[in-house]
């Protein structure tokens, strides 16, 4: 039996999909808030011939995600890190979004750089929306760049933050520039680390988006993307098997956007 183990927090439609593809013949520890949820899902790879394992995370909680760690390590060499966990505009509030998406986010990278092998991958999965953000000051890009985690959530330009939209892409922002700090420091133990910011992905997570208090906006923007619909979670799957792959070996600290051109409608289109 292989002692190479590949992590998934959050055990959502991207993440299936991605693991599906990196996962083969590795054991797969599958994390999320919901154990009835991630078992669901193991039953269904384990049907499928994968060596799937479980456990409960709540990634904004330190002791939680530190178990995480624990059980990861004692399966064997983490080789793959795919962090999909998180909350959106129309499921929670600024606090949560924050809370999860950002200083969850900060918590796992943190506590599993320290533990990833030499040739792993990791890989955040942000969004597009992040890009749509009002650009940053140089002193809000650094403050999101190296304050420490457990101060994150107390930054004024984060804590003053009501509007769940803006916070959203706040926390995604933020993803996208640890990422960056990460990849130097991961580098010296021979790892990479990634995140696609992806676009609007046929999930129930994008359902609620579609049909939230902002269903109006998204319904809008999925119509007039310039591919013409909305993406599937295995265009995201097939992106990031490259980026984790050996063939995607030089690329590290990236945050790739994939999102059927919405961004570069929203930016550059002169008939709005």
């Amino acid at each position: 039996m292989t002692k190479e183990v590949i992590v998934l927090s959050g055990s959502g439609a991207i993440g299936i999909a991605i693991v599906r593809r990196i996962a083969i013949g590795k054991q797969l520890l599958l994390a999320d808030l919901n154990p009835e949820h991630a078992e669901k899902q193991a039953q269904q790879l384990h049907n499928a011939g994968f060596n799937v394992h479980t456990t409960a995370c709540d990634v904004s909680n330190p002791q939680s995600v530190n178990k995480l760690v624990e059980t990861a390590t004692k399966l064997g060499k983490i080789m793959g890190l795919v962090n999909t966990a998180g909350v959106s505009p129309s499921q929670a509030s600024a606090a949560q979004i924050f809370n999860v998406d950002l200083y969850g986010n900060a918590l796992l990278l943190d506590a599993f750089s320290p533990v990833m092998a030499k040739g792993s991958s990791a890989l955040v999965i942000g969004s597009q929306s992040s890009h749509r953000l009002a650009p940053l000051t140089q002193e809000q890009t650094k403050a999101l760049a190296l304050t420490p985690t457990e101060a994150l959530l107390d930054l004024p330009f984060i804590k003053n933050v009501n509007d769940t939209l803006k916070a959203y892409q706040l926390a995604k922002r933020g993803n996208a520039i640890k990422v960056q700090v990460e990849a130097v420091k991961w580098g010296y133990r021979g790892a990479r680390i990634n995140c696609i910011s992806a676009g609007i992905i046929h999930t129930p997570l994008a359902n609620d988006e579609l049909n939230g208090d902002r269903k109006d906006f998204y319904r809008n923007m999925l119509k007039q993307l310039p591919v013409g619909r909305g993406g599937t979670p295995d265009e995201i799957a097939n992106l990031a098997e490259f980026i984790m792959s050996d063939k995607g070996a030089y690329i590290t600290g990236s945050d790739i956007l994939i999102d059927g051109g919405a961004t570069a409608k929203y930016w550059w289109d002169n008939n709005n």
